[in-house]
């Protein structure tokens, strides 16, 4: 009988193996393709999750230009021109192709928790915005989103092959459609870049601990177009009509009060909504319904510039934190109505007595028609968290 119950375990786990889920961290496999070769049969996932502007996207999935290892890798062409003008481009390898969490499909990755991958770009300097591990359908009414997300970035890249990992302690991966995921911004890349990818698995690191979150300061919001720096996006338009009533630019070269770049936000009521605003949100988009965010503790406040074009422009408020939903901001502080000037000037948030341990919405202003008759437009640069 003992003999029998040990067969039919061994069996068991030679099922798992070859099935391709993963198996427990303390297993002889500890490794779970996503790309090894082109004509690999242990690759899982597919790149067919094409997001933003797709149309300046170029995939070669069996490149022989100098690949880290084995005859193929991973050659993609981002070319920045916002052909559906987003200003920013991705690919998710998702399982089954171009599943977006509306069908079943995906692995259990329990006991895997770091994901690797080498990349290099044609050139060096070229900068991956975001790399994501799972969060399709999250937040969204699909039946069979990823049980968790992680992202990390952003990279930038030298001309010579490198490992770069995305650390996944903690992260639930029982069900994952959306193993590897790469986004480009053209703030970032504002000429293009060409990089290529190889070697992309799960792995198990013993000594891998949890990822801090724990800012170090000043914490920028927003640096300079395309820094390093940068944190948060500028992704949570208010309401959804905004997009006809906004619009903003991030390189704009007009008197920036440091660096090369500012903001230029432009606003009009072609809506008839008559408010607007724009909220920078970690992960991109994200109300609360996904994990994010930062935790800022010990800012005593944030700062930031401003100036209206022609002075009088009167923002009504000035905002950091306070969005809800599963993943809740731990506070919100704000200032206003503000009315500018001409010449740029510096505001604060105090932030003293706030809980800061999780922040999504790093910053945020508002305005409406009402106090701004003819429109308003203003400026800002150097937004950033200081102790």
């Amino acid at each position: 009988m003992r003999k029998i119950i040990c067969s039919m375990l061994t069996l068991a786990i030679i099922g798992l193996a070859n099935f391709g889920y993963s198996q427990e961290a303390g297993s002889e496999a500890k490794k779970f393709d996503i790309y090894t070769d082109k004509s690999s049969p242990n690759n899982h996932y597919a790149p067919s999750g094409w997001m933003g502007d797709t149309g300046d996207l170029g995939l070669d999935d069996q490149n022989m230009e100098n690949p880290f290892s084995g005859a193929t890798c991973i050659k993609i062409v981002y070319s920045a021109k916002k052909s559906q003008n987003q200003g920013w481009a991705g690919i998710y390898w998702q399982s089954p192709p171009n599943n977006w969490g509306n069908r079943k499909g995906g692995f259990d990755l329990t006991g895997f928790n770091k994901l690797v991958f080498k990349a290099r770009g044609a050139k060096g300097g070229e900068v991956i915005t975001r790399v994501k591990v799972g969060g399709i359908g999250i937040g969204r009414d699909v039946p069979y989103p990823d049980s968790g997300e992680k992202e990390t970035g952003p990279i930038q890249l030298t001309n010579e092959w490198k490992e770069y990992s995305v650390n996944l302690v903690g992260v639930d991966l029982s069900y994952i459609s959306g193993g590897f995921g790469l986004i480009f911004n053209a703030d970032q890349n504002p000429q293009g870049a060409t990089v290529y990818i190889d070697d992309i698995y799960f792995t198990f690191d013993p000594d891998l601990q949890p990822e801090s979150k724990t800012a170090n300061f000043p914490f920028y919001v927003y640096s300079d177009a395309g820094s390093l720096d940068n944190h948060f996006i500028p992704s949570g338009w208010m309401p959804a009509t905004a997009v006809k009533d906004v619009r903003m630019n991030i390189y704009s070269k007009d008197n920036p009060y440091s660096g090369k770049t500012c903001i230029r936000v432009e606003y009009k009521n072609n809506s008839g909504t008559r408010w607007a605003g724009i909220y920078w949100q970690n992960p991109a988009n994200n109300w609360g319904e996904r994990d994010g965010g930062f935790d800022l503790t010990g800012a005593t406040k944030l700062t930031f510039w401003a100036r209206g074009e022609k002075g009088g422009e009167r923002i009504e408020e000035f905002k950091v934190g306070g969005i809800m939903g599963k993943y809740s901001d731990s506070d919100t502080a704000s200032i206003g109505p503000v009315v500018l000037t001409k010449e740029w000037k510096k505001y604060t948030i105090d932030l003293r007595g706030k809980d800061l341990g999780y922040i999504i919405g790093g910053f945020a202003w508002s305005t409406n028609i009402d106090v701004n008759p003819g429109g308003a437009v203003f400026y800002l640069d150097e937004i950033r968290y200081e102790k």
